[in-house]
């Protein structure tokens, strides 16, 4: 296994010691910039990892996210700065409420008085089929400082991101999110409505023929969270008039909340696995919440059985390198 740790300047990560050849896949490649770390295989781009903050004229200010996230012919799929709500950025996860105590801090999800601190990235080369981002951040706010003025860091997050090798017809990228408080008395939770939104989020551009797939069948956006079991397949023409592809969203068993309920939208919006909701839950100070998600590009419109087979795959996947 190929580890590197990424502090600063420019990484480029591949098969060391392989000679490419046209029977050898592509190798898959990280690369870094001021920005963050490009994804590719081959030559073909699979995403970009945003490290550093990024604004719009100094509002929305965010960090750790992914975009673009690219589908297997290419295409950007995720969108940032939207005009109908500019604080969604690619493939997120946030919450509306943090709270330290009786405080509540900023807005995460809004990109308000908040901030990600992205102290290193560890890529590695655990096979020559798949590569992975380890993200270290600290989480702050303006409205938690010291007796000195100084930020007080409020949340110890480590997110893994494992981007696989694409086969004929998917790739799968997951995300494992471990969040431990550094405070007591911290806990997070959606937005403050029926609604509950916060958690796993992409932002997605939304295609013609829309519509979405979960366990039970067809699902149909409402106001407030639905229930579609543990993934949703949402399909549509995403870069071909005639051609259907998707992005399912896998939910693994093990997170609280199992099965967690999904905000949807149609239009002009991000989709979302709900958790925990409205009501904030505690951050403990020993063991981390984890919290796991799969990101699955496909070509087409899998059978049910297919997206079921998946989601088995993810429950119980094969023992992964250290």
């Amino acid at each position: 296994m190929i580890r590197i740790l990424i502090l600063a300047g420019i990484l480029i990560l591949g098969t060391a010691g392989r000679a490419t050849s046209d029977e050898e896949p592509a190798p898959l490649r990280a690369t870094a910039n001021g920005q963050g770390i490009e994804v590719r295989e081959g030559k073909q781009p699979i995403l970009f990892y945003q490290r550093t903050s990024k604004s719009q004229e100094g509002k929305f200010e965010r960090a750790h996210y992914v975009h673009p996230l690219y589908d297997l012919d290419g295409n950007v799929l995720t969108e940032d700065f939207p005009a109908d709500h500019p604080h969604h950025r690619g493939i997120f996860w946030a919450w509306h409420q943090v709270w330290l105590g009786d405080r509540k801090l900023g807005d995460p999800w809004l990109a308000s008085d908040f901030s990600w601190q992205v102290h290193a990235v560890e890529t590695t080369l655990p096979n020559p089929d798949l590569l992975q981002l380890r993200c270290f951040v600290t989480w702050t706010s303006p409205q938690a400082v010291d007796a000195l003025g100084a930020r007080l860091p409020l949340v110890r997050e480590t997110t893994t991101i494992r981007i696989h090798r694409a086969e004929s017809q998917q790739r799968n990228i997951d995300f494992r999110i471990k969040l431990q408080a550094l405070q007591a008395n911290i806990q997070i939770g959606g937005s403050e409505d029926a609604k509950g939104y916060g958690g796993f989020s992409p932002r997605i551009r939304l295609p013609a023929g829309l519509r979405f797939r979960g366990e039970t069948g067809l699902v149909e956006p409402q106001r407030t969270a639905v229930q579609g079991g543990a993934w949703m397949d949402i399909v549509g023409h995403f870069s071909d008039p005639v051609r259907l592809s998707g992005l399912a969203i896998l939910c693994h068993p093990a997170n609280p909340g199992f099965p967690q309920g999904w905000i949807l939208r149609s239009s002009g919006s991000m989709q979302n696995a709900v958790y925990p909701g409205r009501h904030p839950v505690p951050l403990s100070l020993q063991s981390p919440l984890m919290l796991s998600y799969r990101l699955v590009l496909h070509r087409g419109e899998p059978e049910p059985s297919v997206l079921a087979r998946w989601q088995q795959d993810f429950a119980s996947p094969p023992a992964a390198s250290p």
